[in-house]
């Protein structure tokens, strides 16, 4: 099926339905989601060739992705993301372009993008404070998402975000309701705006509670089974252990995990453990009850999201910055308990 014989049986102009089919903000979305439905429901899918000819577009979007120093970038939670993303552009017509670079070629290659008209857009991924990113891409103009945010950016910016520092306020909170005291903070790369505000939750759970937080139970490391099982290892090593810990992945949380057995302990009895859940696609957190008590929000969630609103961006640039914060549920498992 052609757009012209979609257009036919929806009584519509092969140009509404196109607007429709790309987002274009003129069509009404009674419309939008009517011909999206047909699209579906008859297997259409819009020729990208014809579409670059009609917009002037590339039809693509562009990942940027840098080697050299923000290793949290290339793990399994940024492959959820890309899966969420991409059904999102498969759905619109859109290619995906990734870009591998060493760090310090990262500005030039968005320049390059925008200048060869690459891509119509970008994500950018992995944040950090006053990230110089948002300057360049508002400079250039070229289209873009952060997933994430970047605390002390002075440019407006459209991004996607978990509320990590109200989720890791609760999982304190809860873990402080059930009388631990001693709680340790197993966190991600802490020049990453996530785990800033991460450990920012932490501390103003302990701070409600009035407890001085004790540098001794907090480490920052990638999201790795092995930096988990280093830094559960050496708090549970203090003098004054952690009785429960607060862990950014389930990644880590399975390394915590193996440290707490090593010494003969059990999680959930012992040391009780909160970790963050993505719903990672293959490493599921249990079945019906889960392993760890979690805050769990799906990254493959966000990827869509982020990208339903670059394309959003793209189809109508003078829509402005667009933000949305999805909050993360807190879910029981079998690794917490009460202090004993």
């Amino acid at each position: 099926m052609n757009l012209k014989e979609l257009a036919s049986r929806l009584s519509l102009s092969p140009t509404t339905v196109s607007r429709a089919l790309n987002g274009y903000p003129e069509v009404n979305a009674a419309t939008r989601e009517r011909v999206q439905a047909a699209a579906r429901r008859w297997n259409y899918h819009p020729n990208a060739r014809a579409i670059q000819l009609a917009t002037g577009r590339s039809m693509a979007v562009g990942h940027v992705i840098p080697i050299a120093g923000r290793h949290e970038i290339v793990n399994p939670v940024f492959a959820d993301f890309i899966a969420g993303a991409g059904e999102v552009y498969t759905r619109n017509g859109y290619d995906m372009v990734m870009s591998v670079v060493a760090d310090p070629d990262e500005a030039q290659t968005y320049r390059t993008l925008r200048a060869r008209g690459t891509v119509d857009g970008v994500i950018v991924h992995a944040p950090v404070q006053d990230d110089p990113r948002i300057a360049l891409l508002t400079e250039i103009g070229l289209p873009f998402v952060v997933h994430g945010r970047a605390s002390g950016a002075t440019l407006p910016y459209s991004w996607v975000d978990v509320n990590n520092r109200r989720a890791f306020q609760r999982a304190t909170r809860m873990l402080l309701d059930l009388g631990h005291r001693r709680i340790g903070l197993i966190n991600g790369l802490e020049f990453m705006d996530f785990a800033i505000r991460r450990r920012t939750g932490y501390l103003d759970a302990l701070a409600g509670a009035g407890i001085a937080p004790d540098r001794a139970l907090m480490a920052t490391d990638e999201m790795s089974e092995g930096s988990g099982h280093r830094a559960a290892r050496a708090m549970l090593d203090l003098p004054s252990p952690p009785t429960a810990l607060v862990v950014s992945s389930m990644i880590s949380g399975i390394g915590a995990r193996r440290a707490i057995e090593e010494r003969g302990l059990a999680m959930g009895r012992d040391v009780s453990v909160v970790i963050h859940d993505d719903e990672l696609s293959y490493l599921r957190n249990g079945a019906e009850v889960p392993i760890f008590t979690a805050t769990r929000s799906s990254v493959r969630e966000a990827g869509r999201r982020a990208a339903d609103m670059l394309l959003g961006l793209i189809a109508d640039p003078e829509a402005g910055p667009q933000t949305h914060l999805l909050e993360a549920d807190l879910v029981l498992g079998q690794s917490t308990g009460p202090a004993g």
